[in-house]
């Protein structure tokens, strides 16, 4: 990790990967915790697979959805590792995203506990990590990865 340029989000969530793993690659899991409450997600496209897409749409009021977030998987590799980018879209373009172009990487590792959750997310230059802190990186990660605790919990 580079600390000019990447932001990390670590937790132990009290459940077995493959519960983890499951919130992340099932639409319908996915969809209850990927944005932070009061927030609705929409699950367009989920293909937890290398090349496959990430599409989500989100809403205020759970009548009108937007576009949220184009994506694709770059690497996945069941239960342990997802790493997705939204610099390329779910149609392998190059784009720049706004507000703030990413790569993240999930890590999934056994814990007495359960699950060791750690998300690492890249910037391209200290700039986009620092616009991306300032919208509230902590807050937002940290309430989606409670949020992914809690689906993976029951």
């Amino acid at each position: 990790m580079n600390p000019d340029l990447d932001l990390t989000i670590e937790r132990v969530i009290r459940a077995p990967r493959n519960a983890v793993w499951t919130a992340w690659t099932d639409p319908a899991r996915f969809a209850k915790w990927f944005l932070p409450a009061p927030m609705v997600c929409q699950v367009d496209r989920l293909e937890a697979r290398a090349g496959g897409g990430l599409v989500t749409r989100m809403s205020e009021d759970g009548v009108r959805f937007v576009p949220h977030m184009d994506a694709s998987f770059l690497v996945v590799e069941k239960n342990a590792r997802i790493v997705f980018t939204n610099a390329i879209d779910s149609s392998w373009r190059p784009r720049t995203p706004e507000p703030v172009a990413l790569t993240a990487e999930i890590i999934l590792r056994d814990h007495p506990d359960g699950t060791e959750y750690q998300a690492i997310v890249r910037h391209g230059d200290p700039a986009s990590r620092a616009r991306h802190e300032e919208m509230g990186f902590f807050e937002g990660w940290g309430t989606v990865t409670k949020q992914l605790a809690e689906v993976a919990e029951q």
